[in-house]
């Protein structure tokens, strides 16, 4: 007679990368919808994967092997099982590499007017090539915030929200007294706009804050500002890096295990959100070239409704997958603009 074993497993945690282009509403973010249903049916027809893929470092793979856990990319992001009877060490760390699928990612996507380049360096003193990415996000459950309580409590991995920098550039988010403000334009004199009076009403989104400063070695010159060090094991393509440790000690809600090391009974649900690029529309006539109108005030790149308000906005088209150009005044951005032709 054949022998049969059977393993039960459980979910060890689940992270869920969302796009408020793919998600709100023209001006209303996704989260402020009030129609449930419609809440609903906007999650169930995203798919990340169209345009972000997501996979474990190789360090974290055979980890995960070694375990008998399961990496399984989804369509909102990703899952990891894992079987009932695993314990982690408290500092067991698991990194996941996000990358760009589809190149019109960079179109809709607030931030992605900072470069992420390759730099190599020779370190003499090692005789090693360094390999840094610039301005690569790091997200991390021992960094990130949350917002809300008990079972509303969302977890966040990115950052709060920093305060004004004088190096903020065009699309950077800040606080304000209690308002979250988007800048429009670059530094000096950067021109701001109010995404939510109240930034704790509103998601946490990806921003500059959550970019690492790069500690270089002594003596080591031309390395980047912020970004990460490419290996062997954060591979080349790396967009986002995210890192996660089993056990956060002064918020076990960040937690993927217990005390014990085992997965928790209810695993955390960690969000990354992209927020989506505002810009100015700019109506142009299409047989003349002639620009007719601009409207005031940047508006929400979204694939789902329109953020013009205005009554005639209905006859009007709204930017869709379409580049985004940079108005300058030298150096510095001072707009960035849509061009719909009418």
């Amino acid at each position: 007679m054949s022998e049969r074993c059977s393993k039960a497993n459980t979910t060890l945690l689940q992270i869920n990368l969302l796009h408020h282009y793919w998600l709100d509403d023209g001006a209303t973010v996704f989260d402020q919808i009030a129609d449930p249903q419609k809440k609903a049916n906007r999650l169930q027809n995203y798919d990340k994967r169209s345009f972000l893929a997501v996979r474990p470092t190789v360090s974290t793979a055979n980890l995960l092997a070694a375990n008998h856990c399961k990496f399984m990319e989804t369509a909102t992001g990703l899952t990891i099982a894992a079987p009932l009877t695993l314990q982690l060490p408290s500092d067991t760390v698991l990194q996941f590499i996000v990358s760009i699928a589809k190149g019109e990612f960079a179109n809709y996507t607030a931030m992605t007017m900072r470069r992420q380049n390759i730099v190599e360096i020779f370190y003499p003193p090692e005789k090693t090539l360094y390999r840094f990415k610039e301005n690569v996000p790091v997200l991390s459950n021992l960094t990130g915030a949350a917002i809300g309580s008990g079972s509303g409590k969302v977890l966040y991995l990115s950052q709060n929200y920093p305060a004004p920098q004088a190096d903020d550039g065009v699309e950077s988010l800040v606080i304000s007294g209690t308002a979250l403000l988007q800048l429009t334009s670059d530094n000096p004199g950067a021109v701001t706009q109010q995404l939510n009076a109240s930034a704790a009403a509103a998601p946490i989104y990806m921003h500059q804050g959550d970019v690492p400063v790069i500690t270089a070695p002594a003596g080591m010159t031309g390395a980047p500002a912020k970004g990460v060090r490419l290996s062997a094991d954060v591979a080349d393509d790396v967009f986002v890096l995210l890192k996660l440790q089993a056990v956060r000690a002064d918020d076990d809600a960040f937690s993927f295990v217990d005390v014990q090391g085992k997965p928790r009974a209810a695993p955390p649900i960690y969000q990354v959100r992209f927020k989506n690029r505002s810009t100015y529309w700019r109506y142009v006539n299409k047989t003349s070239g002639a620009v007719v109108s601009t409207e005031p005030d940047p508006l929400a790149l979204t694939f789902y409704g329109n953020a013009n308000s205005d009554v005639n906005a209905k006859n009007k088209p709204k930017p869709y997958l379409v580049s985004v150009t940079a108005e300058k005044n030298g150096a510095a951005i001072s707009k960035l603009i849509s061009e719909i032709y009418i």
